[in-house]
C-alpha cells in the first residue's frame, strides 16, 4: 500500500491524552485497511509513552502518557510511519462463524425489519446469514464488533427509544451496519436474533473470539441448537 496514494492524514486532539488521526471517511474497507497497517507498525514499536492503540473505521486513536510525549511529537512519529506502510505485517483476516436463532423471543424486531423492507422474515434471514461481514471496528461495549457488508435489502433505523437491556448475544441491524451485543447493555438496533456464544470472557485467554479485519458469518440455527450449545457454552 502506498501511502502517496492516499490523501493526506489529518490529525486531531482528542482530550488530553490522545491523539486521532483520520485517514479517510465512512465505510471502505482500503481506509480500514491503512487504519489496520498505522496500529500494526505502532504496535510493533512498543514506545513507552503510548499507552493504547484503538483503531475504527477510518481512524487511529493513540493514548499516550502527557509527560513522556506530545501531540506534534506523536504525529510526526505517525508521519514517519507511514512511509512503512507496504511493508507493515498485519495478522491474516480469520473466518468466524456465529451461530444465530433468528426470530421469536431472540429476534423481537425480525418482522419490524422484514415489513419495513417488504420482505418475508425467512428472506430476512436468508440475505442476513448468506452474507460475509468485515469487522471494521470493536468498541461501545467489550466485543462489541461493528460489521461492514450487510445487504442493503435489509438495512433497518434505530429504534426511536432505545432498549433499557438488551441480552447477551442478540444480534441487531442499525442504518446500514450489523453487529453483537456481547453483553446485557441498554442499545437501540433493531434485534433480529440471538447467539448461543460468549463473546466476551475476560478470563479467557483471547476475551474476544476475534479482532477488526476478520470476517464474520452468520449461521441460522434452531431453538434446539440454542439451547444445546448454550448449555455447552457454560459448562
Amino acid at each position: 500500500m502506498a501511502s502517496g496514494l492516499s490523501p493526506p492524514t489529518r490529525f486531531r486532539i482528542s482530550g488530553d491524552r490522545a491523539l486521532l488521526a483520520v485517514y479517510g471517511e465512512g465505510v471502505d474497507p482500503a481506509v480500514n485497511e491503512r487504519v489496520r497497517r498505522m496500529a500494526a507498525l505502532v504496535d510493533d514499536l512498543h514506545h513507552p509513552a503510548i499507552e493504547a492503540v484503538v483503531s475504527s473505521y477510518c481512524t487511529l486513536a493513540l493514548h499516550y502518557n502527557p509527560q513522556a510525549i506530545g501531540c506534534a511529537e506523536l504525529a510526526d512519529l505517525l508521519r514517519d510511519l507511514e512511509r512503512q506502510l507496504a511493508t507493515a505485517v498485519i495478522p491474516e483476516a480469520a473466518l468466524v462463524e456465529i451461530p444465530v436463532c433468528y426470530g421469536g423471543e431472540f429476534g423481537p424486531d425480525l418482522d419490524f425489519v422484514a415489513a419495513h423492507n417488504h420482505l418475508d422474515p425467512e428472506e430476512v434471514i436468508r440475505r442476513h446469514s448468506g452474507a460475509s461481514y468485515r469487522i471494521y471496528a470493536i468498541g461501545f461495549a467489550p466485543g462489541f464488533c461493528y460489521l461492514g457488508g450487510l445487504d442493503p435489502r435489509i438495512h433497518a433505523p434505530r429504534l426511536i427509544t432505545p432498549r433499557l437491556q438488551v441480552a447477551a448475544g442478540s444480534v441487531g441491524i442499525a442504518g446500514s451496519q450489523t453487529g453483537v451485543y456481547p453483553l446485557a447493555s441498554p442499545g437501540g438496533w433493531q434485534l433480529i436474533g440471538r447467539t448461543p456464544l460468549c463473546l466476551f470472557a475476560p478470563e479467557r485467554e483471547q476475551p474476544v473470539p476475534y479482532r477488526p479485519g476478520d470476517t464474520v458469518r452468520f449461521r441460522p440455527i434452531s431453538v434446539e441448537e440454542f439451547a444445546r450449545l448454550a448449555q455447552e457454552e457454560h459448562r
